[in-house]
């Protein structure tokens, strides 16, 4: 199969065939005439281009368009076995790898695989050689895998390639050194916009184009959606709320300053949190049969089995997270905002209380717009949108 992704001149007629894939992503199968329409070219132009996707294998006909009169157009859209994308999710001492069609089905997944992370070769190393078992393992035609995308929290410029927060060793891009090692194209993005992706290519958003995605997980991030279109900022950071300075405390976050937001509400402050409170001698779940040693997903089930301890803890977090969310639907003034990353596997536990102090020290005007909705992946939503991005990237 042709490869229009690795041309190294993108004349008009790759930016074309590459549009009216991008539309089929997008909206779904469509007629030649709707597609001339969307691209603003003749008929006669547009089916020489959807005859060439045909011809090399990314564009499959199916059926034809059901009308009152006339003859029916064939309908056409994507060939969802035309190529294969990689996402990659890297966090503590681990990855999450998923493998989407160009449909952006996932179809298969490997979560918390063990990985060293760190800011050494060793550790970018280790991190290829990960990938690269999870591409033999999914038995994926090689010669169809398109790009991998990879995901990490903290500063990111997606359009330079550089990590500013991990593996920023090197004087290359973070992208080229490991494009080199695995021989395939690599982009990489932040998470907390790779969750937003998510939610609103196949997620909770529904048609709503100003929406923001708040990503709470062991850190916390923000996901900006404008016009449908992702915000990063002039250099990639757009979104790092949870280092904005909001309280008094001598708390150290991990950027290395005091008084950040994710120092009162994240998933590391959760810990922190609960084990205060276990060590002061209040009782909870956790420590049922001598138990000494829990984590964050422990926590989160010991809210959803409904413990005390962990409940009230909860609750105190979307209290302060409300707190921010009303801040920032005063300034965005958004559509939609949706709670999403591994705290929101709570449920309406975490977003009660951020509802509802949210909807407290908003402007009525504004939160009278807004509506709130959990995420509908959760945890995964980061290795998800790692897939779709990576296949967006490749057809801007």
């Amino acid at each position: 199969m042709q490869n229009i992704f690795n041309a190294k001149s993108e004349n008009k007629s790759v930016l074309l065939k590459k549009n009216i894939l991008n539309y089929f992503v997008i909206n779904g199968n469509a007629t030649i005439q709707e597609l001339a329409k969307v691209v603003a070219l003749s008929v006669p132009t547009v089916t020489k281009a959807v005859g060439e996707l045909l011809n090399m294998g990314y564009v499959n006909e199916y059926g034809k368009q059901e009308t009152s009169e006339g003859r029916h157009p064939v309908l056409y859209g994507l060939n969802p076995d035309s190529g294969y994308f990689v996402g990659v999710e890297i966090k503590d001492g681990m990855v999450n790898m998923g493998l989407a069609n160009f449909r952006g089905d996932l179809i298969d997944i490997d979560e918390e695989h063990p990985c060293r992370i760190d800011n050494t070769m060793e550790s970018m190393e280790e991190l290829c050689d990960v990938v690269k078992g999870f591409i033999e393992r999914s038995g994926v035609n090689k010669e169809k895998l398109i790009n991998v995308l990879f995901c990490i929290g903290g500063r990111v410029n997606s359009d330079s390639g550089y990590s500013h927060t991990t593996y920023n060793f090197t004087e290359e891009p973070f992208t080229t050194v490991l494009s080199n090692i695995l021989n395939y194209p690599v982009a990489i993005e932040n998470d907390s916009r790779a969750v937003a992706y998510a939610e609103y290519m196949n997620g909770a958003v529904h048609g709503e184009k100003n929406v923001l995605v708040i990503n709470a997980s062991m850190g916390l991030g923000l996901g900006i959606i404008i016009d449908g279109k992702l915000y990063n900022g002039r250099s990639g950071f757009a979104g790092e709320i949870g280092h904005m300075h909001l309280f008094n405390n001598e708390i150290l976050c991990h950027c290395g300053k005091k008084g950040c937001l994710e120092t009162e509400a994240s998933g590391r402050a959760i810990m922190r949190i609960v084990k205060e409170r276990i060590a002061a001698g209040e009782s909870s779940f956790l420590t049922q049969n001598g138990k000494t040693d829990f984590t964050i997903n422990d926590v989160v089930d010991a809210v959803v089995n409904e413990d005390p301890l962990c409940l009230d803890v909860i609750e105190h977090i979307g209290f302060v997270l409300g707190e921010t969310v009303a801040n920032l639907i005063n300034v965005f003034n958004p559509e939609l905002v949706v709670v999403g990353g591994m705290l929101a596997r709570t449920g309406d536990f975490l977003l009660q209380a951020l509802t509802g102090s949210m909807r407290k020290y908003s402007l009525n005007l504004v939160s009278k717009d807004t509506r709130v909705a959990l995420a509908k992946f959760n945890d995964r939503g980061c290795i998800i949108g790692a897939c779709l991005l990576a296949r967006k990237k490749v057809l801007e």
